[in-house]
């Protein structure tokens, strides 16, 4: 797997401060297949001192300049398609058809977005006598996940150049290849030196240099609730704005008169993409007392489906696989009924965890109440509409969901009631101009569409 040894700052390969290196571990079988600079304090330094200097100009440019920049960026990503997602199966385990569809594919789209988003956005308006400046807010730390790398970095970095912000991306040490061949993408498109800059590193170490820098002006974050509330702290002590995108547990609720076969198989879908790796998926599943024990059968029959080692890819890696098979066995423990799956290691190589499914889960449980972040639903069973809205609002999260119903208006009273930044109603399909985010523990800030754009801008009034 090739991959850089050095940083890209200020238009350019560099080498690093330091000697030590990440090894990247291919979660499939387990063999390293790479190594890259693992940054330190004075590489997140200069990297930020590039996109400083770089800032000015590129504040300057014409939105219809930046626009033409990210489509030669979306350009450049649709040319190395297959060669991402070949590269995020070999660092993140995705089975290569979710690799080219989702990871490779979606990436091009949202950049696209943003290029097009960037030639119209109206930057300024009048307001009585008064002209309204939507201007960038200057330079941009970006730390993004390993679950989808890809995405993460074209979600935060498209939105930020659109805006016309420059960009410091330190980005899971997982995944660091994806990365790489995002900077180089940049290359490609003809971004101008310190625009976009990359550290590869530890969160500890290059992640925490970038949150405390005093040449960032904003710090982008998509990761652990535990880690978004320390980058917070650390922004709130500088005055420094934060976006952040944190976990997740989401509720897939079926009311009576729903499509149950329907709901049940794509809920079962939604939390086995990725194995159960997504912030949004909707891992607790809200059902009637009446449909309940149909609702499980349907569920113990969709999951046979997701056969480990081909639809289903491991872990990212050892310490996850640990976790998510801590939580099942802690489900066992506190009376869930296991129907599908449970803690056995189902492959002697590779991080796998097998597809779970838990019956009898009361909301009090751990594993209806904490992120699992693997393939493992959690079936409830709820007594009215009321106590349905109750229990899906029962936690600290409020990330996304989703409503079935037997028609779209009822889908729709009982999703506005709902403590979450996005619903789907009956099998919405994706839409990326569509803000994303959360509400309570689940962030602050959305990403995608106009919203996203929003987020990297800072707004003057002039009177006259």
């Amino acid at each position: 797997m090739r991959a850089h040894d050095e940083m890209y700052i200020d238009g350019a390969w560099r080498p690093a401060a330091g000697r030590d290196t990440i090894a990247v571990v291919n979660p499939a079988d387990e063999r390293v297949i790479a190594r890259v600079p693992a940054g330190t304090a004075a590489d997140v330094d200069a990297a930020v001192r590039a996109a400083r200097a770089a800032f000015p100009a590129w504040a300057a440019t014409p939105p219809a300049e930046r626009a033409a920049r990210l489509t030669a960026l979306a350009d450049a990503l649709a040319a190395r398609k297959d060669t991402l997602a070949e590269t995020i199966t070999a660092e993140l385990g995705s089975p290569l058809p979710l690799s080219q569809m989702v990871h490779a594919g979606v990436p091009v789209l949202v950049a696209a977005s943003y290029a097009e988003l960037a030639a119209r956005y109206a930057f300024e308006e009048r307001i009585g006598n008064s002209t309204v400046l939507l201007e960038p807010v200057g330079v941009v730390g970006a730390i993004t996940p390993w679950n989808y790398p890809l995405h993460q970095i074209v979600a935060k970095v498209a939105p930020a150049l659109a805006a016309g912000c420059t960009v410091v991306l330190k980005p899971a040490e997982d995944t660091p290849l994806t990365a790489q061949l995002f900077a180089e993408a940049t290359e490609a498109a003809g971004l101008p030196p310190g625009v976009f800059n990359l550290v590869t590193g530890l969160g500890p170490v290059a992640g925490q240099a970038l949150a405390e820098h005093e040449g960032v002006d904003l710090v982008s974050f998509t990761g652990s609730t535990a880690v978004g509330k320390r980058i917070g702290a650390i922004a709130g002590a500088a005055v420094k704005r934060v976006a952040l995108e944190l976990g997740g547990k989401s509720a897939n609720v079926i009311l009576p008169g729903a499509d149950l076969a329907k709901a049940v198989n794509v809920g079962i879908a939604n939390v086995m993409t990725n194995s159960g790796q997504t912030c949004s998926a909707w891992t607790r599943m809200l059902v009637d007392a009446e449909r309940y024990d149909e609702a499980v059968e349907l569920a113990a029959n969709a999951v046979t489906k997701y056969v480990v080692g081909e639809r289903v890819g491991p872990l990212v890696n050892a310490a996850q696989q640990a976790r998510v098979r801590g939580y099942i066995a802690r489900g066992v423990e506190e009376g869930a009924r296991l129907i599908a799956g449970g803690p056995d290691v189902p492959l002697e190589t590779g991080f796998y965890v097998s597809p779970t499914v838990f019956a009898d889960v009361t909301p009090d449980m751990t594993i209806a109440q904490e992120e699992i972040f693997g393939p493992v639903v959690s079936i409830l069973r709820y007594e009215d509409v009321d106590d349905a809205l109750r229990i899906a609002n029962d936690t600290v999260y409020g990330l996304a969901g989703a409503v079935w119903a037997a028609d779209d208006e009822e889908a729709v009273a009982f999703a506005r009631r709902m403590d979450t930044g996005q619903v789907d109603i009956n099998g919405g399909r994706f839409n990326p101009l569509a803000p994303f985010g959360g509400y309570k523990q689940s962030g602050v800030g959305r990403e995608l569409g106009p919203h996203g754009l929003a987020e990297y801008l800072q707004t003057k009034s002039l009177q006259f």
